[in-house]
């Protein structure tokens, strides 16, 4: 019996140390996972901000672009507007000179048509 309780008790000892090997095992694999997704983790946060870095770059010079763009515009357009004011104001007084010229010319036709002599001028078809 003893010997029996004695081949249990080193049975027992084996079995436990080979369980906490197991569970030691286990535990440094955890660690090992652990560590393996941290580094993951740290390099897709170093490429997103990178990416994020690349993208706020693109968007400030875009902005610069759109700013100087803005800047330009806004020089050209006193200039603009003062070029179309003056083809208005040459507009107005061009219809103006051309409704003159226009009533002259009406007067000239009606003082043609009254007048006898400009009648001779007239080619008549004689049947």
């Amino acid at each position: 019996m003893d010997q029996r309780k004695h081949k249990r008790m080193i049975s027992n000892r084996e079995s436990t140390k080979w369980s906490r090997m197991k569970k030691q095992k286990h535990s440094d694999d955890l660690t090992a996972q652990v560590n393996q997704l941290r580094e993951e983790n740290n390099q897709i946060v170093i490429n997103i901000l990178y990416v994020l870095t690349q993208f706020q770059m693109n968007v400030e010079a875009e902005n610069l672009i759109l700013r100087a763009q803005i800047a330009e515009l806004s020089h050209r357009l006193p200039s603009l507007n003062e070029i179309i004011n003056c083809v208005n104001s040459s507009n107005l007084n061009s219809a103006a000179a051309i409704h003159e010229k226009e009533e002259y010319v009406s007067y000239l036709e009606l003082d043609d048509f009254l007048n006898p002599w400009n009648l001779l001028q007239v080619n008549h078809s004689v049947m």
